[in-house]
């Protein structure tokens, strides 16, 4: 199946992040014995697990629910907060032959942009998990903006486009005030995909509002979608989507 898409937008958790390479055990281990208080690991290790029974998947806590970490699992440590985002950033992946595809979509002239579902962003605007994440993989050089419930965030200058604010991705709003600005620009949704893994949030609302949607499988399968053509690696983009012409 061949997609004629003018733009594309990316999930950020599990999709172009994916996070393999987050265990657990390493990551509190290493902040733990860093801080001189190696007999707390499994402490905080557990309490961990209690938020991911509490919302169902890391990703979840990560993206929603961050300021629990900080509060429950790490009990608002200032010290131990920054060695967690620090750490937590080395250990992270991005998801298989993703940036070759990014390369041949930006070659293609298909305009990037990370849609994600950020509910809360803690501290200044451009210090995110998300925005550092691209920042530190050096993939602004293909998203410049990152769409949030927060707003709009401009990668380069950390600027801040509020009309995103309050809407979410999950109950579709968030896509309205999408395709409302890419009309502006003289894109219709049809024009336009979504890539992602979660079918709640990435695919079902985006194909609903009339976006072509390609579910992501590389990480994990959360199950039957609406997605118009499913994907294990990113290298299946360059087969699948080419810039349409005005």
């Amino acid at each position: 199946m061949i997609m004629e898409v003018k733009w594309c937008g990316f999930d950020y958790g599990q999709c172009i992040m994916e996070p393999g390479g987050l265990r657990n055990p390493l990551l509190f281990g290493e902040i733990y014995k860093e801080l001189g208080r190696p007999e707390l690991i499994p402490e905080k290790i557990y309490k961990y697990r209690v938020l991911k029974e509490k919302y169902g998947t890391y990703s979840s806590i990560k993206e929603g629910h961050r300021d629990e970490i900080y509060s429950y699992v790490l009990d608002d440590d200032p010290e131990a907060i920054e060695l967690f985002s620090k750490n937590e950033q080395l250990l992270l992946d991005m998801g298989e032959g993703l940036e070759d595809a990014l390369q041949y979509l930006q070659a293609q002239g298909i305009e990037l942009m990370v849609v994600s579902e950020m509910k809360k962003t803690l501290g200044p605007v451009g210090t995110d998990i998300v925005s550092r994440f691209l920042k530190n993989r050096g993939l602004v050089k293909y998203f410049k903006k990152l769409v949030t419930p927060q707003g709009k965030i401009d990668l380069l200058d950390d600027s801040i486009d509020l009309k995103y604010k309050g809407f979410t991705k999950k109950e579709g709003t968030l896509y309205d005030v999408l395709a409302e600005e890419l009309r502006e620009q003289g894109i219709e949704p049809s024009e336009a995909v979504m890539v992602g893994d979660k079918p709640a949030t990435d695919i079902n609302p985006a194909h609903e509002r009339g976006f072509k949607t390609i579910k992501y499988t590389g990480f994990i399968d959360l199950g039957p979608s609406k997605a118009d053509v499913e994907i294990g690696h990113f290298s299946e983009l360059k087969k699948i989507l080419t810039k349409k012409e005005s």
